[in-house]
């Protein structure tokens, strides 16, 4: 296992400036588009598959990266680019990690090549766990998975709501109650074919931003799908509900872990990294505007009150970094996030993404205020980091929980 190291390999160097040239190349250049637009940017999409980065091997080598930084660092890269672009771009990540995190080698192998499709034929696929009533309290869900034994089958039943790519998808991934008595311990991840009965696209929602993201509700109406479909396979399910049982019944022992959990704190980093890019993006911006902008006979980066802000942004983006690094190799190397050091990687760079792009824009004035620059456009996107895959509030409460070990609500 490699040791931390805050200094990017030549392999990395090299794989960091090809993502950089195409999110400049190619992202930057049609965010505005498919922002006015508010739809899925599918040639840009292909366009990355041609190159390679929508893949699953690209994927699967910086996933795999012995130091941890392979996908910090791209998401970093992509996200500088655009948010709404790139999270159609990487969006798919988010169901293949459900089904690494959840599922068999034979799962793996069959459907995460079917969420990324061919260059010619580009698929998406989607996770969908929030319901209208069930975003952070995820104890309150209420789509059902109930077992044909006779057909071998599962029966879904519910809707689902915010879900990145639902309804578009090749490929979705739920999350469903299969045993409402065991309250998150007693969830399941299914994978929905494509093209299956009873599965369809809800509203599709109109956002503040991350507009060429495509986010929506999927409606599931006896929604039938083989055995073979539920993650993990279902005698590893019927131990994890036998030992969750177990547990409630003796009030401890081991922990049992729900499965969407298990999918967000495998990505909770990789959204912190996510953050720093949009946040880098517009400290550049405020930087350069302030270097060249002249007002009362000079720069108004000679002025403290500019230069000062600045010089906070960029301490503290390189600080959110440093902490989605660190838990990104933890993960790796397999060392315990006893201080929730993953949650505290999304908490901290997603609420100095906000701050740093209100920054920005006040940088700009009302240049800053207008469509005419792109830090409108980045402030609008900073503020879904601090809210999917987890809210501050929730990220607080993890660490709270994890640092005292008391049941903090």
């Amino acid at each position: 296992m490699a040791e931390f190291t805050m200094e990017l390999n030549d392999d990395q160097k090299q794989v960091r400036d090809w993502i950089h040239g195409f999110a400049a190349d190619v992202i930057r250049p049609a965010a505005a588009e498919w922002d006015e637009r508010e739809e899925t940017p599918w040639p840009v999409i292909q366009e990355a598959a041609k190159v390679g980065i929508y893949s699953l091997d690209f994927y699967a080598q910086q996933f795999f990266d012995p130091t941890g930084l392979g996908i910090p660092m791209a998401m970093e890269e992509l996200f500088w680019g655009d948010a709404g672009i790139a999270l159609s771009i990487v969006g798919t990540g988010l169901a293949a990690i459900g089904v690494v995190a959840n599922g068999t080698e034979e799962q793996i192998g069959t459907w995460i090549p079917q969420m990324y499709g061919t260059p010619d034929d580009v698929k998406v696929a989607a996770f969908c766990s929030s319901e209208p009533d069930a975003g952070s309290d995820v104890g309150s869900m209420r789509t059902r998975a109930v077992y044909d034994q006779a057909k071998d089958e599962w029966v879904l039943n519910g809707t689902k709501t915010w879900a990145t790519n639902g309804g578009i998808a090749n490929v979705h991934i739920v999350v469903a109650v299969v045993d409402p008595e065991l309250g998150t311990k007693g969830h399941a991840s299914f994978i929905v074919p494509p093209n299956t009965p009873g599965l369809s696209q809800g509203q599709k929602f109109k956002k503040h931003g991350i507009r060429a993201s495509h986010t929506a509700e999927v409606v599931l109406e006896d929604v039938r799908i083989p055995g073979s479909c539920l993650l993990g396979g279902k005698e590893k399910l019927d131990e994890r509900l036998a030992r969750a049982r177990e547990r409630a019944r003796s009030g401890g022992g081991e922990r049992v872990k729900n499965a969407a959990m298990a999918t967000f704190e495998a990505s909770r980093p990789a959204v912190g990294a996510m953050a720093v890019g949009t946040a880098r993006a517009a400290y550049e911006v405020a930087l350069d505007y302030a270097r060249t902008r002249t007002q009362f006979g000079r720069p108004i980066i000679d002025n403290q009150g500019v230069a000062f802000q600045l010089a906070d942004m960029r301490t503290q983006i390189d600080a959110a970094r440093l902490l989605v690094w660190r838990a990104s190799w933890m993960a790796v190397a397999g060392r315990p996030f006893t201080s929730a050091e993953g949650s505290m990687s999304k908490l901290f760079a997603s609420e100095v993404a906000k701050k740093v792009t209100a920054q920005a824009v006040q940088i700009l004035g009302g240049n800053g205020f207008t469509r005419e620059y792109p830090v409108e456009r980045m402030h609008r996107d900073s503020a879904i980091y601090t809210i999917f895959e987890g809210t501050s509030e929730i990220q607080r409460l993890v660490i709270a929980r994890t640092i005292s070990d008391m049941p903090i609500r």
